[in-house]
């Protein structure tokens, strides 16, 4: 039988950790619950995290991650900003479907408990690797003339909440459409706001 590596075991804990804090939430979620979920005891689990707050932290930074990495891709591409803007609602709603716990960790979790994020994530800090990138597509929309020239938080802000309020309605199971029904629509809503006039 294959060694689990210790990498390996930590990326276990990371994926227990988001399923249970955005399903139970974070406070009522323990670190034995997560230990237990890996079928590991608490003191293993120290080796990894010292703390749960620190696990929170390192979450955030993971998804961040993900999500950085999945728009750089897509910036990369020899694509108009237009499919830019549709392949990256299409990313982000099949992540919402496939990894629902990460979304739902970052809009139940992260924005919603900011006081255990504050040493050490303050402002963008553990959500740089996704923000950097959105910074980039729109820097190369604004230099191909094809987006209008904003401040950059409110051309983020907008994007964000169409993606964020649909993937809630969709979490909540409010929409009478599955999410990929939508892509779309959201796509041109959110190039007809953004495109240069």
């Amino acid at each position: 039988m294959a060694r689990v590596t210790k990498e390996e075991k930590k990326q276990g804990i990371i994926s227990a950790a988001l399923k249970l804090f955005s399903e139970k939430g974070f406070y009522i979620t323990t670190i034995p619950d997560i230990a237990d979920k890996v079928g590991m005891s608490v003191g293993n689990f120290y080796n990894y995290f010292k703390s749960k707050d620190i696990l929170a932290k390192e979450l955030v930074l993971y998804i961040s991650e993900y999500l950085g990495s999945q728009i750089r891709e897509i910036n990369e591409r020899d694509i108009t900003t237009e499919q830019k803007i549709y392949e990256i609602v299409s990313m982000y709603f099949s992540v919402a479907e496939k990894k629902p716990e990460m979304i739902e960790y970052f809009l139940r979790v992260y924005l919603s408990n900011r006081e255990v994020f504050g040493d050490g994530c303050e402002g963008m800090i553990c959500v740089s690797p996704f923000v950097t990138e959105m910074m980039m597509f729109f820097n190369d929309g604004v230099e191909s003339g094809d987006l209008h020239d904003q401040d950059f938080f409110s051309a983020f802000g907008l994007f964000m909440g169409y993606l964020g309020g649909m993937v809630f309605l969709f979490g909540e199971k409010i929409l009478p459409e599955p999410l990929d029904n939508y892509k779309d629509d959201i796509a041109q809503n959110i190039y007809n706001a953004l495109k240069k006039r």
